[in-house]
């Protein structure tokens, strides 16, 4: 017909099975189609699939949209939807069904459909069987949404089912939709009756009832036109229907003919959509007029139609409104809301004013739930409150009794774990007094040690420097630590307050608070036992003034102790009461730990001294408070600032005229001006002056005037920014510094020390043998030893006494001295060792303490024959006409040689040897050497060399007579030879003994003891 005919338009069909296949025909052939009536179905507003249709009723998906919005409008989630396909037209409801299924699915919210339903067409007409199928539904659902034929009286029919079934009340909700319903009214035959109505004669006497329960159901659809000017065109349309072409007369006199289709107004709007979309394609362009394309896309817009407002989107469907109706107590039709749908927007718009006016006729204008508080079954109903709570109660109750029971076992173990927590932490502080055991001092250790001349093996951790016990404190050993114990006169009965007191001072650790260990309270004394800091009070090392205390020191110092200080402002224990320069302690790192807080129940009970009262506030002098205060504990800090500013004892006492007692009335009667240290600053002392006006402000008059710990602190930090705050490292730099230093004078001091030793060598040397010397200086006993074959040498200047007599005592000394020095320089040419000068006597000995072998005898008669030839050439300088001569002994044999006395050791020579050697110097002669007949035998045997001659037979005293050789020289040596034409006296001089003999018969009565010593 589209080819052969050549149709420009189609407008219909009103279904929509064949609308959809004209669809596809007219999107083949460009052709515009124009579907009206029941042609629902979604699949028509598809633009890809059909780009020539615009369909002028109302879809069922957007139905289903609407229907959508109205359930979340009244906050329910869950509906059922039943329908049937009995009636005129059987695709419509099924159409419905799939289309708001998908309504719903595509939102993906809270809304869904719990269960569908659809009745078989035997049994719908049979309302027995609706009734059964309805209470079937009942565990299904309490919101039912139901689409159902507008003829053969199908909706009555199933108001009375749900009549029967027991469904009509205030649990449920009934809605009927559709798109092509009159509402509560039926047309059928061309007459307009009631829903509830019975048409078909079933004469059951059931329209009351049937009216009553439409007036429970609510019928969602879209707006049927209505008014004068919709009747105007009903009957226009009547009377046109026997014009040509239709020439409907006698067929249409019908009485079902006098009333106007429901889609007749849709019918009208489709050919008038047309013209206007016409009248556009030709404007634009008149040969596309026959283009479906084209005419489908100039037919967008709105127009007032018989229909309605017609407005057509670009998928080419119309949007609708749809509208919520429901009667009222009089069963006439009322808006309750309306729900206009597009695309983008979805707007439900309450016409009702209240809850009560939409829910009339329910208990309590109540809006029924979509899931029962019973549940759909009726098994979940809320039990009674002796249903529900008796149980609860009743076993709340036995919880309870049981619970106070566990409550008061477990409170009773906890009160025993506790008390056996408390004493377990009470061993911790408590200790014996015998475990306490005195400290030893290192210098009594030192002197132990001395005695025993053994290696130390006493640890440093259980000696002390140098503290000594007094009347408050004592210095212990416990557990192998040294520990400091301040010792308490009275005796206090501990309570439990304070072993908590105790327990918590324990657990206190902080790096600038001495750590409190224990108290002893079995001893003579009570005494809190405190960790032992080795460098004593901050006030002793001012005392001392060992280190310097430069401006970093100082800040280092009241840093640590305003660290402290915070640290028991912010503790339990509140403050200290108690500070001064003796209870800041310093430990070996230079740290300062505040010492002796806490305990005031004890410290209450002591008697104070009045020093003691020189760090105390004044207000706290005035009430003879003895707990202080934190203000009171910012004063003391004051005061031991002081101190360390002015490296002085507190107040100065010691340059001071008044006494503490004065000190302690002036500070009592405070006043303006009140009495305070003087902050004098010693020599190069870099302090900021900020410091010096914190520290004033600290022992203002005024408690309240005084900055806090938190306050000071962040002052001394600011005084002291960008530099580190470690003092070992400022220690170290100081002794790097002061090492440095004294590396230059100890070098230049041993270089100094070097010089003096040797020095002193070199006159030990000239007084002592070298290897006596060596033994000695290393601590060495030198034990007298025997010496087999030695020759020692005597000699004497001939007539001294006369030589003396000319000379003044220092001319006498000048004479020897020169003489002397001649004869050392010829010693140090031989191996001799010059024993001693006694006066004119002159002792020497070769072969010890370096034995020689037999070379002694030649070093020996070669030194003599040298001393004669020098004093040819020796000159007095007051007797230039003198001449001094001299008289020599030897002989060779054995003897015993040792170190005797302590102070101004000697190296001596014992045995008959030497008692030889005198006789032969005694009793020889002036300008000649004396020889034993042992040493003449020994010389002429080993060294030939030499000239001897006998002397003869001489009475030796104590030898009795013994036979004697001269030295005459040396063969080649005519300077060593003797001058044998000079005149001696007498050979026999027995009276006449020389004073170096005379002093070693003294010597030898002497004990071998004293040699040891």
């Amino acid at each position: 017909m589209i080819v052969k005919d050549n149709v420009s338009v189609i407008i219909g069909p009103n279904c929509n099975m064949p609308a959809i296949s004209l669809g596809a025909l007219a999107n083949f052939y460009n052709v515009p189609l124009f579907p009206w009536g029941l042609a629902t179905t979604r699949a028509l507003e598809d633009p890809d699939r059909f780009p020539t249709v615009a369909t002028l009723n109302t879809g069922t998906y957007a139905l289903g949209m609407g229907l959508h919005e109205t359930m979340r409008h009244f906050g329910w989630t869950d509906f059922a939807f039943v329908y049937s396909t009995v009636g005129y037209s059987k695709d419509k409801c099924a159409v419905l069904k799939d289309d708001i299924e998908k309504a719903v699915s595509d939102y993906n919210d809270s809304v869904q459909i719990s269960f569908i339903y659809e009745f078989p067409e035997h049994k719908i007409i049979n309302q027995t069987e609706t009734t059964r199928l309805l209470r079937a539904l009942k565990p299904r659902a309490r919101i039912f949404v139901v689409c159902l034929s507008d003829n053969l009286g199908i909706k009555r029919d199933f108001a009375l089912s749900l009549v029967d079934a027991g469904m009509v009340n205030d649990e449920y909700v009934w809605i009927i939709v559709d798109t092509r319903t009159r509402g509560y009214v039926t047309l059928e035959e061309g007459v307009i009756m009631d829903v509830w109505v019975d048409r078909y004669n079933r004469n059951d006497g059931r329209d009351e009832e049937a009216k009553e329960a439409f007036k429970r159901i609510f019928i969602f659809t879209n707006l049927i036109p209505d008014g004068v000017n919709y009747t105007s065109f009903g009957k226009d349309v009547i009377r046109r229907i026997a014009d040509p072409p239709f020439n409907c007369t006698t067929a249409c006199d019908n009485a079902k003919f006098k009333i106007p289709a429901v889609f007749a107004g849709q019918l009208h709007d489709a050919l008038y959509l047309y013209a206007l979309a016409l009248n556009r394609t030709l404007a634009a362009n008149s040969s596309n007029y026959k283009d479906g394309n084209m005419i489908i896309s100039n037919s967008f817009g709105t127009f007032n139609g018989w229909s309605g407002q017609v407005e057509i989107n670009k998928n080419g469907s119309r949007n609708p409104t749809f509208f919520l109706f429901s009667l009222d107590k009089n069963a006439k039709a009322v808006n309750q809301g309306n729900v206009f749908v597009d695309r983008s927007t979805l707007i439900f718009t309450a016409s009702y004013k209240s809850e009560a006016d939409l829910w009339w006729n329910r208990k309590g204008f109540a809006r029924p739930l979509n899931v029962p508080i019973c549940g759909f079954k009726g098994d979940n109903c809320p039990l009674t409150w002796d249903q529900q709570y008796l149980g609860i109660v009743v076993g709340a109750c036995a919880v309870v009794i049981f619970m106070g029971i566990c409550l008061i076992v477990i409170a009773f173990y906890l009160y025993y774990a506790k008390q056996r927590e408390n004493e377990r932490a009470d061993k911790s502080w408590e200790i014996s007094a015998l475990l306490l055991i005195k400290a030893k001092s290192k210098a009594g250790m030192d002197s132990k040690r001395s005695l025993q001349s053994g290696p130390s093996t006493t640890s440093t951790k259980m000696t002390i420097d140098s503290k000594k016990d007094s009347l408050r404190y004592g210095f212990f050993v416990y557990n192998r630590e040294i520990v400091a114990a301040s010792k308490y006169s009275s005796r206090v009965v501990v309570m439990e307050d304070n072993r908590a007191e105790m327990r918590m001072l324990r657990l206190i650790e902080h790096d600038n608070l001495n750590r409190f260990i224990g108290m002893s309270m079995d001893g003579p004394q009570m005494m809190s036992i405190w960790k032992y800091c080795s460098r004593g009070s901050l006030q002793d090392v001012i005392k001392q003034g060992k280190i310097s205390l430069d401006a970093f020191f100082i800040y280092s110092i009241l840093r640590d102790i305003i660290n402290g200080l915070n640290y028991i402002h912010h503790s339990p224990l509140a403050c200290h009461g108690n500070i001064s320069s003796e209870c800041c302690l310093v430990d070996e790192r230079w740290v300062v730990k505040i010492s002796y807080y806490g305990l005031h129940w004890i410290r209450s009970q002591e008697k104070r001294r009045k020093k003691d009262l020189l760090w105390s506030a004044p207000e706290h002098l005035r009430n003879d408070d003895i707990y202080g205060s934190k203000e009171g504990d910012i004063y003391s800090f004051a005061i031991v600032a002081s101190e360390v500013i002015a490296k002085s004892s507190p107040w100065n006492l010691e340059n001071r005229s008044e006494r503490p007692e004065e000190i302690i009335y002036m500070l009592k009667k405070g006043g303006n001006a009140s009495m305070r240290p003087t902050l004098t600053l010693g020599e190069n002392m870099d302090i900021n002056p900020a410091m010096l006006h914190l520290i004033r402000d600290c022992w203002g008059e005024n408690p309240r005037d005084r900055p806090t710990t938190d306050t000071i602190k962040s002052l001394l930090k600011s005084m002291h920014s960008g530099r580190s705050d470690n003092l070992m490292d400022h220690v170290f730099n100081m002794m790097e510094n002061y090492a440095e230093s004294l590396e230059e004078e100890v070098e230049a001091r041993t270089r100094e020390l070097v010089e003096e030793k040797k020095k002193s060598d070199v006159l030990l040397n000239r007084m002592l043998p070298r290897q006596v010397a060596d033994k000695l200086k290393l601590g060495q006993s030198v034990e007298p030893e025997m010496y087999e074959a030695v020759t020692i040498f005597f000699s004497d200047v001939v007539k001294f006494t006369d030589l003396a007599a000319k000379c003044t005592p220092l001319q006498v000394v000048n004479l020897l001295n020169d003489l002397y020095s001649t004869f050392d320089g010829i010693i140090d040419e031989h191996d001799a060792y010059k024993v001693e000068t006694i006066g004119d006597g002159y002792l020497c000995v070769s072969g010890l303490p370096h034995r020689n072998g037999n070379e002694h005898i030649r070093e020996i008669c070669s030194m003599s024959l040298a001393f004669m030839a020098c004093l040819k050439h020796f000159k007095i300088p007051h007797l230039p006409k003198e001449r001094v001569n001299i008289r020599v002994g030897i002989n060779t044999g054995p003897c015993v040689a040792g170190v005797v006395g302590l102070t101004m050791p000697r190296y001596c020579l014992f045995g008959d040897t030497v008692n030889t050697a005198s006789r032969m110097e005694s009793n020889g002669k002036p300008g000649h050497i004396h020889l034993s007949s042992d040493a003449c035998r020994l010389l002429n045997r080993i060294f030939p060399s030499f000239q001897t001659e006998p002397r003869g037979e001489v009475i030796i005293k104590g030898k009795g007579v013994m036979e004697t050789h001269w030295l005459i020289g040396q063969d080649g040596d005519s300077d060593c030879e003797v001058d044998r034409t000079e005149k001696s006296p007498p050979a026999m001089r027995l009276k006449d003994d020389s004073p170096l003999y005379r002093q070693y018969q003294r010597e030898a009565t002497m004990e071998v003891d004293m040699i040891e010593r």
